[in-house]
């Protein structure tokens, strides 16, 4: 049936809502102002935010937590290429989202008119589709490959330019019907193998990681690991699909691992990794498995099947979606763990040394123990509590030590984005209110996208920034002196008062600079959260020289400085 004569911002909104969208973000752009009329009677909340760059991370944050792709909508020229780091970010992440962009008039396309790209070649590596919808009568049918697109298979990112006059063509078209994603499934001869191959080992070892995990899947890998006592590692920036307090959970396989557990990782004999791509954070630099083909028998699980095989030369490659496999899983018949039944208490166990305080906070010389910081918010917050974080050292402190509650409770990015806390955080607490979100951020990440605090204050989301500040760009600095020792350029950071900054904002603000005072801190942050329903930021001020929990960065350039000398004596 033919739908009443409509503009084409109106054609998409409504192609919107018919696809199930209720939120989505952006920085307005007089590119898109019919679209931004027809949103105004759609139900479609619309999230004003401070810069594109922020309103990309929300998205990706929105796409992370629900499964749907999360929207944003941006203006020409810089207003995409400030989107395009969370773009960037999904496509990594494999994140669900889909970006708008309004474009310049399509009589003046190919001009070089006023901030007129082309995003078809701008966006051509990063996304999954890329497109321009140059006729309104065909944007509903852009529209459901998009949503299409965005979520069968590996989830990830689609871009579509608006011209600006399509969007106030009038057109008379019928809409489709709602996106169907559509996943992959095993063979049961694959699941036959699998069984056959774990049945074989006697060190194997689960790997879970990546997009387009359920719920009910992580519940059915959850079973099937309980019953075949089976150890479970999770891949860099993934630990939130397993309960970090369940036993069978044996640590993250990323950045900083357990050097424990990457021994096992290597001993392994088999490892199932279902989801990860196995790409270079996951794999230690392609270190724990060599590459292309793996001292370990390796059974590799992932959506997309161009990925299988790309790096890795797996013995068994399935091509599946995670709850598909999942549920397959969960349905072979238990298998006989004899051979393998205790490494299950070895690997807790190993966890359990690693989260251990550090020896740096053991003499008690440090004013503000990191350590202590991440025990409190753990005894403190509730156990469902959403993490997020950007990039940068100051995220280990979570990584490591901090136990995530299972699925949905970690928003952070593969890609290595600097600025995606702050939105990240004020995205998670606007989609689901009743969560305690806290965000880590370091002092260089939060002024990277921090004014999204203003988007918090707007939209009444109570999160509780915690702020890393040690004056400087940490990661950077740490690896400076490891290869150029004692040569600080570049990387110390004069920084703002960002307590007073959040005040500023109307939220809440307080300094914290001895480990006493974080855990009243805390407590009276997540009541003003709560009460206000206003973002609260504690501001941690401590040494520079507390680096990572295993070293200093005294010890980094006395280490790298005597590297040096012992070959130049050579």
């Amino acid at each position: 049936m033919t739908h009443p004569t409509r503009s084409g911002g109106q054609i998409l909104v409504d192609a919107l809502q018919i696809h199930g969208v209720d939120t989505a973000f952006g920085v307005p752009g007089e590119s898109y102002l019919d679209v931004l009329d027809a949103l105004h009677d759609s139900g479609i909340r619309f999230i004003i935010n401070r810069q594109e760059g922020g309103a990309a991370f929300m998205a990706d944050a929105y796409g992370k937590m629900t499964g749907r792709p999360g929207i944003c909508f941006v203006t020409r020229g810089p207003g995409a290429t400030n989107a395009s780091i969370g773009v960037h970010t999904a496509y990594q992440d494999s994140t669900p989202m889909i970006l708008f962009i309004g474009q310049v008039g399509s009589d003046f396309i190919d001009r070089e008119a006023f901030q007129e790209i082309d995003y078809r070649r701008m966006f051509g590596q990063m996304v999954k589709w890329v497109a321009q919808i140059d006729r309104a009568d065909r944007i509903p049918e852009y529209l459901a490959r998009a949503f299409q697109v965005a979520t069968s298979g590996r989830p990830g990112p689609v871009v579509l330019a608006l011209p600006e006059d399509m969007l106030t063509t009038l057109a008379a078209v019928a809409d489709t019907r709602r996106y169907q994603p559509v996943q992959a499934s095993p063979s049961t001869a694959q699941m036959a193998t699998v069984r056959a191959m774990l049945e074989g080992a006697q060190r194997p070892l689960l790997l879970i990681g990546g997009g387009g995990w359920t719920e009910p899947a992580c519940a059915d890998l959850r079973r099937f690991a309980e019953i075949n006592d089976l150890p479970v590692a999770c891949a860099f920036r993934f630990q939130d699909l397993l309960d970090n307090d369940h036993p069978n959970y044996a640590g993250d396989v990323g950045i900083g691992i357990n050097p424990v557990l990457a021994q096992r990782v290597r001993e392994a004999d088999v490892i199932v990794a279902i989801g990860p791509r196995l790409g270079e954070m996951t794999t230690g630099g392609y270190g724990l498995l060599a590459a292309p083909v793996p001292q370990q028998r390796l059974v590799h699980v992932h959506a997309d099947a161009e990925e299988l095989g790309s790096v890795y030369q797996a013995e068994l490659m399935i091509n599946s979606g995670m709850p598909q496999f999942a549920a397959m899983l969960a349905a072979l018949e238990p298998l006989n763990s004899d051979a393998w039944r205790a490494s299950v208490a070895a690997a807790r166990a190993d966890l359990a040394a690693w989260q251990q305080q550090p020896p740096i906070f053991q003499d008690g010389s440090a004013p503000l123990d990191l350590w202590q910081v991440v025990q409190d918010i753990d005894r403190i917050a509730p156990h469902d509590v959403i993490i997020t974080n950007g990039a940068g050292n100051y995220a280990t402190w979570a990584h490591r030590f901090h136990r995530y509650g299972g699925m949905r409770t970690q928003l952070a990015p593969t890609s290595g984005a600097m600025g995606y806390s702050v939105p990240a955080g004020v995205a998670a607490k606007i989609i689901d209110p009743a969560r305690t979100v806290i965000t880590f951020a370091g002092d260089g990440e939060y002024m990277m996208n921090g004014q999204e605090l203003a988007t918090a204050v707007q939209y009444r989301a109570g999160v509780v920034v915690i702020v890393f500040n040690n004056g400087m760009f940490g990661t950077i600095r740490m690896h400076q002196e490891r290869d150029y020792p004692g040569r600080v350029s570049g990387t110390e950071l004069h920084n703002p008062d960002f307590a007073a900054l959040a005040v500023a904002y109307g939220g809440h603000g307080e300094v914290v600079t001895a480990t006493a005072q974080f855990a009243p801190a805390l407590a009276r942050a997540l009541a003003w959260a709560d009460e206000k329903q206003l973002p609260a930021l504690i501001e941690l001020r401590y040494d520079g020289e507390l680096i990572t929990p295993g070293a200093t960065l005294t010890t980094i350039r006395n280490t790298a400085q005597a590297a040096q000398a012992a070959r130049k004596g050579n």
